[in-house]
């Protein structure tokens, strides 16, 4: 949401509709609004079957492993998002008000972010269980 509605950065079809008219961003902006939309029912749904599964006997809470889950969530979200939809797929890109040149740079400190929140939550895993 930080690079989606407060930065202006990062639409979703910003790559075949460049933000160069007050129409494409509308365009670009309700399609971030539908993306937003469906993750919201995944959070929610997240949230019920973690819910569930903390009324079940044998699960043990801890304030680690969710952080640790979470990091590694949202990483991974990152890491596959930001592979599939600005390399493969061409989507979008993070920032795309930077000289085109620039733009790889952008993506891959995307990727980067995701690949540490992945590896931090792999991390407080393994310490948390060893």
């Amino acid at each position: 949401m930080v690079l989606h509605q407060l930065l202006q950065w990062h639409h979703m079809l910003s790559s075949w509709y460049p933000i160069t008219s007050i129409e494409n961003l509308e365009l670009n902006t309700f399609w971030d609004g539908v993306f937003h939309s469906g993750t919201y029912v995944f959070v929610l749904a997240g949230l019920y079957i973690l819910w569930r599964s903390g009324r079940l006997g044998h699960f043990r809470w801890s304030t680690a492993d969710l952080v640790a889950t979470m990091l590694i969530g949202f990483g991974a979200f990152n890491l596959i998002e930001g592979i599939v939809d600005h390399q493969v797929l061409g989507l979008h890109h993070v920032n795309e008000t930077v000289p085109r040149g620039e733009l790889l740079f952008w993506d891959l400190g995307f990727i980067a972010w995701g690949g540490a929140m992945v590896a931090i939550g792999v991390m407080i895993m393994r310490r948390r269980h060893v």
